[in-house]
């Protein structure tokens, strides 16, 4: 994906085993989409955590948090229920998201990748960030969603 490009068009299961529309957030609010590898690992259990901490704060900004992987909705609910994450999880096992947005593979595609996505209220790309480092993503998020509501 590229900037000022919309959100696909895509449904996937939530934590629930609901669909999951990502067009369904366009004109209600802004939203961050971060895709990381697995459930109950140590880096993604803390990037996880880093979101779920400063939850509030993107609230408060007028976004939702949406996390990405190839998990199960079973899975993902038992991750949620440990570690009291109060977003929305979405299961990709075919990896048609990564596909559709574009998330590379790392260390010579062995590992799904970790980017996250920023999307204004009309469905809008305004910034992308791929790092393999956890701790980096949440306050990218927050500071592109403040300098842009500002």
């Amino acid at each position: 994906m590229e900037i000022g490009e919309l959100v696909p068009d895509l449904v996937l299961k939530d934590q629930h085993g609901e669909n999951f529309n990502f067009s369904d957030l366009i004109h209600k609010k802004a939203f961050v989409v971060y895709f990381y590898p697995k459930d109950f690992t140590p880096g993604c259990t803390k990037q996880a955590c880093s979101f779920r901490d400063r939850y509030e704060d993107f609230i408060e900004l007028g976004a939702e948090v949406i996390g990405v992987s190839a998990d199960s909705p079973k899975l993902h609910s038992k991750f949620i229920k440990k570690y009291e994450l109060p977003y929305i999880f979405l299961s990709d096992k075919d990896k048609k998201a990564r596909k559709a947005f574009g998330v590379k593979t790392n260390l010579l595609g062995l590992l799904p990748g970790r980017e996250t996505f920023i999307f204004d209220k009309k469905g809008k790309l305004l910034h992308k960030f791929n790092s393999m480092s956890a701790s980096r993503h949440m306050p990218e998020a927050l500071a592109v969603l403040k300098k842009k509501t500002n």
